[in-house]
């Protein structure tokens, strides 16, 4: 039997866990408010963009099949690549030039050329801005994804979702302010060190999607078998613990990211299921991606998905459009067979990716979002091997990206190849100079967007980079 003592006891109890999810929520916001002066200020000037989505795909896109068209290579098919100094390839086994495995054809009112991969994203070219003059320093996968990820080659380095996270904060608080939506065929190489938050606050790091599945995060929803008011209680009398503890270590990071993952966590509860479900899209827009297809439906719900989390307020969405090394290939690596690789890979990313563009410019959300398509490499002008060899290599020495959206010149192309795309012809790019290029778009300084760490005023572009000035309005 209830004892009156004990039930007032009861009452202080949930009371006081009451008050102490309260003073948590208190304690962050004072805490995020108290930072706001050390840290980087909303923007260093006006922004064009607002937003960003990044799609990745890695494996290393042959730039000769997709977006660089040589004709010289169509002469010189089958012999060997002289003139360029010792040939170095990462398995050292160079083969001899190789034409496009691709038809190529000149699209839009730009007449930018795109190769028959693409048949969607060439109606979409007076949107694009490309840069064909891209260099990278590794030409191993995981170094070079983690370059293009992060600016550094090492893994344990902020990636630029997370430096956009730091220095611009998120315009939705139900939401987080970086998401992550990897293949559903599988992560990428590096897995999470491509969206880490290194050396900054915890809250910073990119939030996977689990995109192979029905529950789009891990244990967000409350077990079946678990009583929701005694979770409930659970909770309150963590979240107490937890106030207690802030309070006597109160330069902890760690914890205060854990209480910001645990309040976000709990408004996902409601945000994240409506951000997911496609059922108020329209027939028409879900056919524009592709998302009822069979073959590339699971790969369109991720760029649909992207376009329906930036309109809510989340700061930087990145796509993957592969995943990790193996066999069968689930990325671009076609060492073996470059049509057969690209074949397989294109389709999940052409109709799915031109979609998005479409939708965000119909929308007018391209005014203020930059959409940016990158790999962490090219592939070789050659083949990987001499005979019979039907794959390209890895080649970091020259490769093609391209921008959309806000603040650049459409229909454009930056930096050129050589007449084989082997080297840099003209205005040599480097992924710091294309982050920098990013940053400032977003209204950000790169030289200014620092983190003290280990001694050194950390960045995103270490101590290099230029802003691409001749692409941007």
């Amino acid at each position: 039997m209830t004892t009156d003592n004990t039930r007032m006891m009861r009452r202080a109890f949930f009371g006081d866990a009451a008050l102490g999810t309260g003073a948590i929520a208190l304690a962050w916001l004072l805490q995020r408010d108290a930072c706001a002066d050390t840290q980087q200020p909303v923007a260093h000037f006006a922004p064009k963009a607002t937003r960003l989505i990044h799609i990745f795909s890695p494996g290393g896109v042959s730039q000769v099949d997709t977006f660089d068209y040589k004709p010289e290579l169509e002469r010189l098919d089958g012999q060997p690549l002289t003139g360029k100094g010792d040939l170095d390839p990462f398995f050292g086994r160079p083969g001899n030039l190789r034409k496009s495995y691709y038809k190529f054809e000149r699209h839009g009112q730009s007449g930018q050329w795109v190769s028959e991969l693409f048949p969607h994203l060439a109606k979409r070219v007076d949107d694009l801005t490309f840069i064909k003059s891209m260099v990278t320093k590794s030409s191993s996968h995981t170094p070079a994804c983690f370059q293009m990820n992060t600016g550094f080659t090492m893994n344990g380095y902020p990636s630029l979702g997370a430096w956009l996270s730091y220095g611009l904060g998120t315009d939705n608080e139900e939401l987080p302010a970086f998401v992550v939506l990897p293949d559903p065929r599988g992560l990428p190489n590096g897995g999470s060190n491509n969206w880490s938050q290194g050396f900054l606050a915890a809250q910073h790091q990119g939030v996977p999607f689990r995109t192979g599945g029905d529950s789009p995060i891990a244990h967000l929803k409350t077990p079946a078998s678990v009583d929701e008011s005694n979770r409930r209680v659970g909770v309150e009398a963590l979240l107490k613990m937890n106030r207690n503890f802030a309070a006597s270590h109160p330069d902890d990071d760690a914890l205060l990211a854990r209480v910001r993952a645990y309040e976000l966590s709990a408004r996902m509860q409601v945000s994240i299921p409506e951000a997911i479900d496609l059922a108020d899209e329209t027939a028409e827009t879900r056919g524009l991606y592709g998302v009822d297809d069979p073959m590339i439906g699971a790969s369109a719900r991720n760029f649909l998905l992207a376009r329906r989390l930036v309109e809510r307020g989340v700061r930087f969405v990145q796509i993957f459009n592969g995943g990790a090394l193996g066999s069968p290939r689930i990325n671009w690596d076609a060492h073996e067979d470059v049509r057969r690789n690209h074949n397989n890979q294109g389709i999940q990313l052409d109709q799915p990716c031109a979609a998005l563009l479409t939708d965000l410019k119909r929308q007018g959300l391209l005014n203020d979002t930059l959409v940016v398509w990158s790999s962490e490499f090219g592939r070789t002008p050659y083949t990987e091997v001499k005979g019979s060899g039907l794959g390209r290599d890895h080649h970091p020495d020259v490769f093609t990206t391209w921008m959309a959206g806000a603040g650049l010149k459409p229909g454009i192309s930056f930096g050129e190849s050589d007449e084989v795309a082997y080297k840099p012809a003209l205005n040599s790019v480097t992924v710091n100079d294309f982050h920098a290029t990013i940053l400032h778009l977003m209204g950000i300084d790169h030289e200014r967007l620092t983190y003290y760490h280990n001694g050194i005023e950390r960045r995103l572009t270490d101590v290099h980079g230029h802003v691409l000035g001749d692409i941007l309005v």
